[in-house]
């Protein structure tokens, strides 16, 4: 289990199995899903990646995923994991739309950025966005990621990876 990480606004805690209505609802929202993993999901499939956070994730310490609360409620999902597709550990952040434009992505990207270099010790992290994803793109210039190369995905689309280093 990852360890609960606090920030001026937020909370990042382990996920309970009373936040799947929560988990499904962020990740059903097109809006949130269109920008991760292979874009929107079923129901069903949303479900089944909830419960495989405590079947698999947790229950075999594989990453670490946390619940992102503000003020007591469920408002985005965060992750810091080793992929292949960057050679490293990737962070991977979601908020809710009522969540968006008051700077909160900033205070989480930075919070795992942190916790990558100071808890995990990691000369890098890594972060893949799609090109046409400009907010991400922008907060992560903001926050000390460069531009590395660039992805080119099945469907035709672009994915950009992003670096920052420790120091």
């Amino acid at each position: 289990m990852p360890p609960t990480l606090h920030t001026p606004r937020l909370l990042l805690d382990p996920y309970t199995r009373d936040d799947e209505e929560g988990f499904v609802a962020l990740f059903q929202d097109v809006r949130v899903s269109r920008w991760m993993g292979d874009g929107p999901s079923s129901e069903a499939d949303d479900r089944a990646l909830f419960g495989r956070i405590f079947s698999k994730v947790y229950a075999q310490d594989l990453f670490d995923v946390w619940a992102v609360r503000r003020e007591g409620q469920l408002v985005g999902h965060a992750e810091i994991k080793r992929t292949d597709a960057v050679d490293g550990h990737e962070i991977v952040y979601a908020l809710a739309p009522e969540a968006w434009g008051g700077g909160l992505g900033t205070e989480l990207a930075e919070t795992l950025l942190a916790y990558g270099f100071g808890t995990l010790g990691l000369a890098e992290v890594h972060a893949t966005v799609a090109a046409e994803n400009e907010a991400s793109l922008r907060l992560l210039g903001r926050i000390g990621f460069t531009h590395v190369r660039d992805i080119e995905e099945h469907d035709g689309g672009l994915t950009r990876v992003f670096t920052a280093c420790r120091g």
